[in-house]
């Protein structure tokens, strides 16, 4: 059995990407330890998320106070619901969460059966709980419950890849190169992006920008792409690497190849329809450009402004993180232009035109979900006033690692939600 341990500074949604498991069906709740009871036993997002207040309110200085867990025997154990929550109630109480209130939550959408506890790390005085030598600790408890239980025994690194980590890059950390490609080589394959532009407006989010260069050499002309690190202000930080220092998919080559299928793919994709909805809502409910960006990425949709030396927005893309899709303004509509957005923000024009009825109706139905309501205090860091709102990709507070095996949207959730431990010099 593999646990992985993930922890991060938003509960709210690490409690909603189960809870959208439970909804459709392709998961359940087990078990609430030490949490309020619904009469029925059913719970929303928020009823889960209220049993943790207190210790979130007496929290002290733990930044990531979330704790999210994934327990995974091998898919060969066949493991009883008791089972799973015995197991769940052992390795917390031997990794000292045992009086901490948490939920247990079961996967069953892949052939991989499986578990998730999400739990808080501070106790009731809010003093975070030691996690010294914790992956030494949980390797053994691993090993104590697959005998216990009769599970298969983990064998070999191959089956515990922790190591590879996907996070916004820090070019004051070092090894900028290493930081970079943990992002680019693996981006295409969670979104969809047709233009240089609208992967350098995802790039963002991780402090990457790509930039194309032509020239000849020896007569033939070359082309290719440079990768560069950007700092908190957006400038380039360092020198810049040649594309194929990572590989050939991270090429211009590659990458024009990938924009043409993802054009084709999103040429009638109701994620285009739902964007557009999400938008226009935002646009009309707002009249500041901070409101609307704020608006934006309680949806999940991260804003990216380009704007001229006189601070002129000439430019803007959506990342949708739902669809994992992203989206330049010119492909969304004549109503989405920059003249349009410059003037409802600075000479507060309405728009002239209103939301279609269906897609009003969508956008209530994604209100509804609760995925990202800033009503809970955990959700207040999704409130980003920068340009690129990198924030957002931090703010989903858990845990990205590459397994092999790894259930897709598991990837995509943690590749949300996992920001690499400062290390300690």
């Amino acid at each position: 059995m593999i646990a992985k341990i993930g922890r991060g500074s938003n509960l709210y949604g690490a409690l909603a990407y189960n809870h959208v498991k439970v909804e459709q069906e392709n998961g359940k709740i087990l078990l609430t330890k030490r949490m309020i009871e619904t009469p029925d036993g059913k719970y929303t997002v928020s009823q889960l998320a209220e049993s943790f207040d207190p210790y979130l309110t007496a929290n002290r200085n733990t930044e990531k106070h979330t704790l999210h867990i994934s327990l995974n025997p091998d898919p060969k154990d066949e493991v009883t619901d008791e089972d799973f929550v015995q197991m769940a109630e052992d390795y917390m109480r031997e990794m000292g969460y045992g009086e901490q209130p948490y939920v247990i939550f079961k996967h069953m959408d892949t052939s991989r059966t499986h578990i998730h506890i999400v739990s808080v790390c501070v106790d009731e005085e809010g003093k975070k709980i030691s996690d010294r030598f914790e992956r030494k600790r949980s390797m053994n408890i691993c090993r104590e419950l697959e005998q216990k239980y009769g599970l298969l025994p983990a064998i070999g690194n191959k089956d515990q890849q922790w190591e590879m980590i996907f996070h916004p890059v820090d070019y004051q950390a070092g090894d900028v190169k290493s930081q970079i490609a943990s992002v680019i080589r693996y981006l295409p394959q969670y979104y969809r992006f047709r233009t240089l532009g609208e992967y350098n407006s995802l790039l963002s989010l991780f402090n990457i920008s790509a930039e194309k260069v032509e020239g000849e050499l020896y007569g033939k002309l070359q082309r290719g792409l440079l990768y560069f690190s950007l700092n908190t202000d957006g400038e380039r930080a360092g020198h810049s690497f040649k594309a194929s220092l990572f590989g050939k998919s991270s090429g211009l080559s590659a990458l024009e190849s990938y924009f043409m299928q993802c054009r084709e793919a999103l040429k009638n994709s109701e994620s285009k329809v739902n964007i557009k909805a999400a938008i226009a809502g935002a646009m009309q409910s707002t009249h500041k450009e901070k409101d609307f960006k704020n608006k934006l990425t309680k949806q999940g949709i991260n804003t990216v402004i380009r704007r001229n030396d006189t601070g002129l927005m000439y430019g803007i893309t959506f990342i949708d993180h739902h669809s994992k899709t992203v989206w330049n303004r010119s492909s969304l509509g004549k109503e989405f232009s920059s003249n349009s957005f410059n003037e409802r923000w600075t000479k507060n024009i309405r728009l002239e035109k209103e939301i279609p009825v269906d897609q009003k109706r969508r956008v209530a139905e994604a209100n509804d979900v609760e995925l990202f309501s800033l009503e809970k205090l955990q959700m207040r860091q999704l409130q980003i006033p920068d340009q690129s709102e990198e924030g957002l990709i931090d703010s989903f507070g858990g845990l990205f690692s590459f397994t092999s095996g790894e259930d897709q949207q598991e990837l995509d959730f943690a590749h949300r939600m996992k920001k690499r431990k400062k290390r300690k010099r």
